[in-house]
């Protein structure tokens, strides 16, 4: 009507506001598009945007007449206006490079190949042919160059009748062999992306694919036309309503949304939180990072959230909210949601979680942990976790386990992967012990000096927990992988600063009150040391020559680098082919404490937006 009359403009009135970036039952944070060109709104409708049928926009486009898409029951929404390119670019300046993007659900592939394909002319018409004679409607083409198969998609409803017509009408070149299977699969869907601004623009299709890689979405045909009016792929049906969303959020929410899950809210992962709540702004409006808390987990209870918790109040939702804790389901919630990128940060010092992490990183989620179980666990399981990070988009980052915030592991990644060799590493990785033989060798018993540690909170519950070096000995397995030695825990021998007879004592109470018991022999170690003009530090070495790793007390000079600290602070010397033994790399710092810890895993988040696209 509003062509046969040559009207000035056409107004749909409908009962939405407009048409949208993506279908928004599916997609809770689609837009409603200001503008589109005919093309684009007729590349979106076939693709099931209901709001325009293609024949509405024909006459229209002849004449050149402007279509508004108006909500009948909010007449304060602009609505989309539908116009020829030059105006609609003219409204957009050219900057949106997609519009929109939809799917087609419920459809099969189907699939014929056969080396008596190639190079034979004629194949593909009669393939398009048998099919159109049979009523069956072709969705999206893909073909490889090789000309050995070629592939389409139809409604599941019509992939039987296009399996029996082309079974049929080649059956004589099955029987021959030059056509070796007409296959269907099932429990597809289609997923499109449209816009004209796609034409000659660079690396639209990388990001998409990107986007869709990263959310652990596998593609099984691609299709896009010389146009480049729109880029079609088809996915899992399964995987329908995340592809979208991921692929959505890509381009409409910012360079690099992550969706962040917490396993263990304590000290340390509860300070991250706060200091992810101080910067989440300024990463926004600088670094266009989108960092949202989707999840929360210790080892009793969890807290899931699809749009993301809010940090200002998180205590108190955590509070209200909980649910009995299923680390499987923590992660299925997370990798079900629409933001394509996703961590898991482990803030724990528990087994449990380390044992999800390979389930997790198969679902496309990235792992980030200041916990040593998985990277001086067992070697089956670490190497695993390891062989999956390289061979797939998913990153497992870890600096948090040596040093806190201190840069140990990247220091030492970096000497290796720019050809340097590592000969050894040594260090005082325990700030507790730090603090401890710093302080011993004023005149005081070696048990005061650990009574005050742990009542200056220096040490765990159980002194005996820090002085048995375990935790020392996890560090140094951890480096040793680091250097290419693939030693156990076991592996690595430690001197045990807990005398023999207090290490089966019941409780850190008793095992204080018969400390004493043993002060003469640390007494006198540190007095032989000091007649020698040396200290006594507690330190882990990994020696690579030898193919060692150990957890010991040594005597160094009072001029040497161990023998400067202050406090609780750690210190790693790096011995390798370009820094030699007289004047090794040295990394010194605090290596424990919360603020320092979660600051480090924090850092890894931010390498990891890095990795992900963010501006540097």
């Amino acid at each position: 009507m509003g062509s046969l009359f040559r009207s000035g403009h056409i107004t749909i009135w409908t009962d939405v506001d407009g048409v949208y970036s993506a279908d928004p039952r599916k997609v809770p944070e689609a837009v409603c598009l200001p503008s589109l060109t005919y093309h684009e709104a007729w590349e979106l409708s076939y693709f099931g945007a209901n709001v325009l049928h293609p024949r509405t926009t024909l006459p229209a486009m002849k004449y050149n007449i402007p279509i508004s898409i108006r909500n009948f029951f909010n007449l304060s929404a602009p609505g989309t206006q539908v116009l020829d390119i030059e105006s609609e670019k003219g409204l957009t300046e050219g900057k949106v490079t997609i519009k929109g993007f939809a799917t087609i659900d419920d459809v099969c592939l189907i699939n014929i190949e056969g080396t008596g394909m190639v190079g034979v002319p004629g194949i593909a018409s009669a393939v398009f042919s048998t099919v159109r004679d049979a009523g069956v409607n072709v969705i999206m083409i893909s073909q490889a160059s090789s000309e050995h198969s070629i592939c389409f998609a139809v409604k599941t409803s019509e992939g039987d009748k296009a399996v029996a017509v082309l079974k049929k009408r080649f059956a004589d070149s099955i029987a021959a062999g030059r056509v070796s299977a007409v296959d269907r699969m099932d429990h597809c869907c289609v997923l499109a992306a449209v816009g004209q601004g796609m034409v000659q623009r660079k690396g639209v299709a990388a990001t998409m694919m990107g986007a869709l890689a990263k959310a652990n979405v596998n593609i099984k045909a691609i299709a896009q036309g010389s146009s480049e009016y729109n880029i079609t792929v088809l996915i899992d049906q399964k995987d329908s309503e995340r592809a979208l969303r991921a692929v959505h959020s890509r381009f409409y929410l910012s360079d690099v949304p992550i969706g962040v899950g917490v396993v263990g809210p304590g000290l340390i992962g509860g300070t991250f939180i706060d200091q992810l709540k101080e910067q989440a702004a300024q990463l926004r409006s600088e670094f266009n990072i989108d960092i949202r808390v989707l999840g929360i987990a210790d080892s009793k209870h969890m807290m899931v959230s699809e749009g993301g918790i809010n940090l200002e109040n998180w205590r108190q939702e955590w509070a209200d909210n909980k649910q009995p804790a299923d680390l499987t389901a923590f992660g299925n919630s997370l990798a079900s949601g629409y933001i394509p990128n996703l961590a898991i940060i482990d803030c724990t010092a528990s087994d449990a979680p380390p044992a999800h992490y390979l389930e997790w990183m198969g679902k496309g989620i990235n792992i980030i942990t200041p916990n040593k179980k998985l990277g001086s666990g067992p070697l089956d399981r670490y190497l695993a976790v390891r062989n999956l990070q390289r061979e797939s988009y998913i990153h497992f980052f870890y600096e948090g386990t040596v040093g806190a915030g201190l840069p140990i592991i990247g220091t030492l990644k970096h000497l290796l992967e720019t050809g340097d060799k590592a000969q050894r590493v040594e260090g005082i990785f325990s700030g507790t012990l730090s603090y401890i033989f710093n302080s011993f060798g004023d005149g005081r018993p070696f048990s005061e000096i650990v009574a005050e540690a742990k009542a200056n909170g220096y040490t765990e519950p159980d002194p005996r927990d820090d002085l048995s070096g375990t935790d020392v000995a996890r560090k140094v397995a951890i480096l040793a992988r680091e250097c290419g030695l693939m030693l156990e825990l076991g592996d690595i021998p430690v001197e045990s600063l807990v005398p023999e007879p207090l290490q089966t004592v019941q409780s850190a109470e008793e095992y204080m009150k018969r400390l004493p018991e043993f002060d003469a022999d640390m007494t006198r170690k540190v007095e032989e040391a000091k007649a020698s003009g040396e200290v006594l530090r507690y330190v882990g070495i990994v020696d690579v020559k030898a193919g060692t790793g150990s957890v010991e007390l040594r005597r160094y000079p009072a001029s040497h680098p161990f023998a400067q600290l202050q406090g609780s602070d750690n210190i790693i010397a790096f011995t390798t082919a370009r820094y030699g033994s007289k004047q090794p790399l040295i990394v010194r710092g605090p290596g424990a404490g919360a603020d320092v810890t979660a600051g480090g895993v924090f850092s890894d988040l931010l390498r990891l937006a890095a990795y992900l696209g963010a501006p540097s």
